[in-house]
């Protein structure tokens, strides 16, 4: 009678522990459900204004940069949970301010008259509460304008249960030598089900930069989704960026997009960079013929030069073992000429991903709109 009595009043203690831990679960989920919201589509962004920012020129050449700096958060030594790693912060504020420098050490050499970063947080648990966003519109302000759009936001996310991710800001930073007339931000669709919760909150930003012959370069900065198994998403995405330059460059205006595609850039790059090809959500190759007419992706020299501008962060970065690959890159319209497109090479110290340069020109505007289809 003794030992079934114990055995009773186990059960029921451990009823109640699987009760309590069902019940706080349930209102974890209850207040995640509650408090998510998705920023609205078509916003105004602010612009930093620098006094003196000029007008630019058709027929110069300009240099853009696009650079997804992994919030300051992937040293070479990182793994990252969403990828088969273990972490999911950095590993303190000091290293977080470390990566910090060395992007922006990275983003002054040949410092580009553009430059396009992903993945800013302006606060967050997993960047260790560092304003990149302030650190880096603080750092260019006397050479760059600025503007900032918020792509991800989230209430803290107890997730992984080891060392949960938390909460963050983080979102898109465009700088600019010469004027921004304005700015916007569109959303992106992302996926309906849970899974939204461990993504961003996807969307892209225009600057719109006055040019010499009265028209603008629209300049967008994008980064597509990465961990969604759904192809439709990541189809519905692009197909929202390219409506929009299609329309834009029907207006008269220029168009250069660059950013984080998510999609494999080089059609050979397993034999570009002698690995496997994955069949990562984040590798699949992109879709070059849903461009719109004349638009075209960059590439001449990079399948030659082999230098990624992305790894794995499955484990430690390991320099010819660690999967690399192309995802970074850039769009341009019909009118714009490009002279030379290259990924730095910066050895992933600072990122996962290493910055890509473009080098163009802005041709002289023809009369009339542009013909561009869908």
């Amino acid at each position: 009678m003794e030992v079934t009595a114990m055995t009773k009043r186990l059960w029921q203690v451990l009823g109640g522990v699987a009760g309590g831990v069902g019940l706080v679960a349930g209102s974890y989920v209850a207040y995640m459900l509650a408090t998510y919201r998705r920023l609205p589509d078509d916003q105004t962004l602010p612009v930093h204004h620098r006094p003196g920012a000029a007008l630019m020129q058709t027929g110069r050449e300009y240099t853009v940069q696009t650079f997804n700096i992994g919030y300051g958060s992937y040293p070479p030594s990182y793994s990252f949970f969403m990828a088969g790693g273990k972490s999911s912060r950095a590993t303190s504020a000091a290293s977080v301010q470390q990566a910090m420098r060395g992007i922006e050490a990275t983003t002054r050499q040949d410092l580009p008259d553009f430059a396009l970063f992903q993945e800013v947080d302006s606060d967050g648990d997993r960047s260790r509460h560092v304003n990149e966003v302030a650190w880096l519109t603080g750092a260019f302000a006397q050479t760059h304008e600025a503007v900032y759009g918020q792509n991800y936001a989230t209430k803290y996310l107890a997730y992984p249960f080891t060392q949960p991710i938390g909460a963050a800001q983080s979102g898109l930073l465009t700088l600019s030598t010469t004027r921004i007339d304005s700015a916007r931000r569109y959303s992106l669709p992302i996926p309906t089900d849970l899974s939204k919760f461990l993504d961003l909150d996807r969307a892209f930003t225009v600057a719109q930069l006055p040019t010499s012959d009265g028209h603008h370069l629209q300049l967008v900065n994008v980064h597509l989704s990465a961990f969604t198994k759904n192809r439709a998403v990541q189809a519905a995405q692009l197909h929202k960026l390219f409506a929009y330059i299609a329309a834009a460059y029907r207006t008269g205006d220029y168009v250069v997009v660059g950013g984080d595609f998510n999609h494999r850039l080089l059609t050979n790059s397993a034999a570009v960079f002698h690995t496997k090809q994955p069949d990562y959500t984040w590798t699949h190759p992109f879709p070059v013929a849903d461009l719109p007419a004349g638009f075209t992706v960059p590439l001449a020299g990079l399948a030659a030069a082999a230098v990624p501008s992305v790894r794995y962060l499955d484990a430690p970065y390991q320099p010819g073992r660690t999967f690399v690959t192309l995802i970074d890159g850039f769009i341009v319209s019909p009118n714009v000429t490009v002279k030379q497109v290259r990924v730095v090479d910066a050895g992933f110290k600072d990122s996962d991903h290493n910055p890509v340069r473009l080098t163009f020109a802005l041709q002289p505007a023809m009369e009339g709109p542009h013909d561009s289809t869908d």
